[in-house]
């Protein structure tokens, strides 16, 4: 699974306009051409999709077509999650890295520290 991460981190990467993305034949190239706000705008869409897709797979019964949409779009989401982190400078494997340093704590805990680090 980190394979094809790692693959579409380095696509996305290169449409950068830096590294010769052209924003009239890329749509990756276009969105960094556009800016912050279109990236983050875009994920706020990609999210709403998921969030509905997610309950109409629920009042379907999960019904496969159903599930099949929440997958896609939750793909979309994630993708446009890698434009937003490659236009910020970091990479999906940062992610990952933080996932794993996460892996067997107690997401209340974690959650304590994270508002502990918020107030120093």
């Amino acid at each position: 699974m980190h394979d094809i991460l790692k693959k579409l981190t380095e696509v996305v990467e290169g449409r950068h306009p830096e590294q010769g993305g052209d924003p009239e034949t890329s749509y990756v190239a276009r969105l960094f051409a556009k800016g912050d706000n279109a990236i983050l705008k875009k994920i706020g869409e990609e999210a709403a999709e998921v969030i509905m897709a997610a309950k109409d797979s629920r009042a379907s019964g999960l019904a496969p077509p159903q599930q099949a949409l929440l997958v896609g779009e939750m793909a979309d989401l994630w993708f446009h999650c890698m434009v937003m982190l490659a236009q910020f400078g970091l990479r999906a494997e940062q992610v990952l890295e933080e996932l794993v340093r996460r892996e067997g704590l107690s997401g209340l805990d974690e959650q304590a520290a994270r508002k502990m680090r918020t107030r120093e």
